[in-house]
């Protein structure tokens, strides 16, 4: 899930049981390997996503509805994991053109989020739509676009998701919506 990591119970290295222990007192508890040859320390590190706010030409906002869990049956901009050795832009891009059919191109970053307990460090960016066609992916119910004040906020899937908006809205330099004030 979101949430902090499963617990692992062995080693990678030599299969040996990890350990709790305190290494700095300025870090959290590590988990450690037990054995005395092996030394292995398991660095439990955050998990990149990305998200993009697209605009698309008719000035509206492209939202998916979730069809998986955390957040199923709710709202969120199109985003996903970064996978290991892609670069961000390239994840924001990839991630708009799965879940929900469309071609952008990036106009800048609205924002970084992260919380206490929890996994993720989302990285949004604001993005235009530059083609492809409104659809959705099997993790989600449905894409559509809404106008700013069509935006269903007591049905967004995630905090960031909420705060990324609003961040997004409170951007002049961001918003190319050409009617919005």
């Amino acid at each position: 899930m979101h949430d902090e990591a499963p617990p692992f119970r062995f080693c990678p290295r030599c299969g040996a049981p990890l350990e709790r222990r305190l290494l700095k007192s300025t870090e959290p508890e590590r988990l450690v390997c037990t054995s005395g040859a092996c030394g292995f320390v398991f660095y439990l590190d955050p998990k990149i996503a990305v998200g993009t706010i697209i605009t698309t030409d008719s000035d509206r906002l492209v939202l998916c509805r979730r069809a998986i869990d955390p957040g199923y049956g709710k709202w969120v901009f199109p985003g996903g994991y970064v996978d290991r050795g892609e670069t961000l832009t390239a994840a924001a891009v990839r991630e708009a053109r799965e879940e929900c059919g469309l071609e952008i191109r990036l106009d800048g970053l609205v924002n970084i989020y992260s919380y206490p307990g929890r996994v993720p460090v989302i990285v949004v960016y604001a993005a235009t739509s530059l083609g492809g066609t409104l659809t959705h992916d099997d993790e989600q119910l449905e894409a559509a676009e809404f106008a700013r004040e069509s935006i269903p906020w007591d049905e967004l899937a995630f905090r960031s998701t909420k705060e990324g908006l609003q961040d997004y809205f409170s951007r002049p330099d961001l918003r190319l919506f050409s009617q919005l004030p």
